[in-house]
């Protein structure tokens, strides 16, 4: 079988303005280094992007596209000229869009991540001029893809809902964890934790938040050396999540630290006393392993797929509840067996998450597009 030419659609990536979305799409390039020598990538990218996007090896060879995706009708717009033109140049067999999006009209098959459909589930959370373009793209998308991935069932069964596409055409291919947080696991043993629980976290709408910082009220007046550190960047609920704070006096006592690198998110994973994921909505979750890694004591929602990707290895609690959320908050920090537990289980549990496996499963959607298997 001749080596492919594949291309990959980065030009939605903003570094550190997309969230998970540019973890998800960096250590996917890096792991796809990793398993394949063979096949050509061409990765085509915006203005903001740098080329360390792709892996430095003679197989990855970066393409910079003439837009910036911090505008997003401009970066759409090209996506749907511009790239097509430069995938027909380049005679490619079939395109990769990791981020939900890409070219309605296309000379190669195209293979689609789908990380949630948030706009279909909770629209209200959009908006009111976002939603059109997310409603008209992703549908094209869901549609002219030769095949959709989703990073979990709970993503998969929304695709089937409410795209109504045919099964064969969906497969789950779950996302990785960063190695580096189950070193974090080990050097844990030998520090001294601090008294603070970590929530890594955009501040939008559907993560929980106003109701964690209510929750963490009550556990912060029963122990008042806790702080709660919310790190992640600021997004469309930063106002209602400072407002929570100031109306609950907690002050200094709630941090809202923006965005990280991942050093500084190392380092705070390192350190924490607990994790709390109170997210409402989710296509994956990829903090919830990157605790559960880290050996970091943690809950979250009992909503899926954080369920079954937890395990038994976190306690789950109702979304939303602010009793349920302190409850488990109060036993993270002082049952000490429950969190001896909880730091063995978790490793072991996020080790059925790898970005390899993750590779290997995109790469041979990628192959299965082009009938090259």
């Amino acid at each position: 079988m001749s080596p492919l030419r594949i291309g990959v659609n980065a030009l939605y990536l903003i570094p550190g303005g997309v969230g998970g979305t540019e973890i998800y799409l960096r250590y996917l390039l890096g792991a796809l280094g990793a398993i394949d020598r063979e096949n050509q990538y061409f990765v085509f990218t915006n203005r903001e992007t740098r080329e360390d996007l792709a892996p430095a090896q003679p197989n990855f060879e970066v393409v910079p596209q003439p837009v910036r995706a911090v505008s997003r009708p401009a970066r759409l717009l090209w996506e749907q000229t511009g790239l097509p033109l430069a995938i027909s140049r380049l005679r490619l067999d079939v395109l990769f869009n990791p981020g939900f999006t890409g070219p309605l009209v296309c000379a190669c098959p195209q293979v689609t991540m789908f990380h949630d459909l948030q706009h279909k589930r909770h629209p209200e959370y959009f908006r009111w001029f976002d939603l059109p373009f997310w409603r008209a793209f992703l549908w094209m998308s869901a549609h002219r893809s030769k095949l959709l991935l989703a990073p979990s069932e709970a993503t998969r069964s929304d695709l089937l809902r409410y795209y109504s596409l045919p099964s064969e055409k969906i497969r789950v291919v779950p996302e990785g964890v960063d190695p580096a947080f189950f070193e974090i696991a080990a050097e844990r043993r030998a520090v001294a934790l601090e008294p603070y629980i970590l929530c890594a976290s955009t501040l939008h709408p559907h993560k929980g938040l106003v109701p964690l910082i209510r929750a963490f009220a009550e556990v912060h007046r029963a122990n008042p050396e806790f702080r709660l550190v919310i790190a992640g960047m600021s997004g469309f609920h930063a106002v209602a999540v400072e407002q929570a704070i100031a109306e609950t006096g907690l002050g200094d006592a709630v941090r809202l630290t923006g965005w990280l690198s991942r050093g500084e998110l190392y380092k705070l994973f390192r350190n924490a006393c607990a994790f709390v994921c109170p997210s409402t909505f989710e296509g994956f979750g990829l903090p919830v392993i990157e605790a559960l890694a880290a050996g970091v004591p943690a809950a979250c929602s009992a909503i899926e797929p954080l369920a079954s990707m937890a395990g038994n290895a976190a306690l789950l609690f109702e979304p939303g509840n602010e009793n349920a959320i302190a409850a488990a908050l109060l036993r993270l920090i002082s049952d000490d067996k429950l969190r001896a537990a909880l730091a063995a289980a978790g490793p072991i549990r996020a080790r059925e998450f790898s970005w390899q496996r993750a590779a290997r499963g995109t790469l041979a959607a990628l192959e299965d597009a082009t009938g090259a298997t």
